[in-house]
């Protein structure tokens, strides 16, 4: 094993120009999906604590009587989801929508009566932060009697969630692309080795070495290859990463979500899936020829 080592290294060293394209191709492709991930990963944790802000709205009808709001309370209590709910009354809304529209507190002096309706601002447990769930608890809780409407910003959610899916399906198609492409590379680059060492192979295979003995170094090859390939791709992205993250912290951090790297595992798994593209494109190579 050491000898095949000694003579990938030797074989990486004397074909310099070809193994760099190789190295700065897998490199380049693992920063970009890297970099998908990073994002994915980022925007999932804003997704997730946008979604534990989320209540939804329960305006009553005008009529309601005072009986029937603590009944509409008492059944909101028992669904399941719900974490807690708070009464606010038609008087607190106009007064909690004078302090929001300080400037536009003049067009509400004029008003004749309160426009506001009564209702509850309902909190939701952590497991029901769905779209789906959300959906399916405000259909039950619009069909309470004396439930005038129910708001909670579904359709901002529904288009974050769909804009959400279609990122990662094309995450998914990025690194099909990506990984299909650098085996290709790969593979290509091991068949310059191979032709450029095609004398030297055959003289060992006069001498009676077998192809094990043959092939070896070269999926050794492909493993450095690899190996070396995403260091380079993920410490490029961790450089990026350092240059802007902080910037990008300080703009989300009133909304407490904390901007954070690839963990250790994400990145290992990356490097083995690099150090893997590189045998197979040396695997198909070495066997094709």
């Amino acid at each position: 094993m050491r000898s095949s080592i000694q003579r990938a290294i030797k074989d990486i060293l004397e074909n310099r120009f070809l193994n760099a394209i190789t190295i700065i191709t897998m490199a380049l492709s693992v920063l970009i999906v890297s970099a998908f991930g990073l994002f994915f990963l980022n925007v999932q944790d804003l997704f997730d604590a946008w979604k534990k802000g989320i209540r939804i709205m329960v305006y009553l009808a005008p009529a309601t009587t005072e009986t029937q709001r603590l009944e509409i309370g008492h059944r909101l209590q028992a669904f399941d989801g719900i974490q807690d709910i708070h009464f606010v009354s038609k008087a607190d809304a106009l007064r909690l929508m004078r302090k929001r529209m300080p400037r536009q507190s003049s067009l509400l002096d004029n008003l004749k009566e309160n426009p506001l309706p009564d209702a509850f601002e309902v909190t939701l447990v952590s497991d029901s932060h769905s779209p789906e769930k959300i959906e399916l608890l405000a259909q039950r809780i619009e069909g309470l009697p004396s439930v005038a409407e129910v708001e909670y910003g579904q359709q901002w959610i529904e288009r974050f969630a769909n804009f959400f899916n279609l990122f990662k399906l094309a995450g998914y198609g990025m690194g099909t692309l990506f990984f299909m492409a650098t085996v290709f590379i790969t593979a290509n680059t091991i068949r310059l080795v191979l032709y450029s060492r095609r004398e030297e192979i055959q003289i060992m295979r006069l001498v009676g070495a077998t192809d094990t003995f043959i092939k070896v170094p070269y999926y050794l090859e492909g493993l450095i290859q690899g190996l070396m390939g995403s260091l380079i791709g993920i410490a490029l992205l961790y450089a990026a990463f350092s240059a802007v993250g902080s910037q990008f912290q300080q703009n989300l951090s009133a909304e407490m979500v904390l901007i954070r790297f690839l963990p250790l595992s994400f990145c290992g798994g990356i490097i083995g899936g690099g150090m893997v593209i590189g045998l197979l494109g040396s695997f198909f190579r070495s066997n094709s020829s």
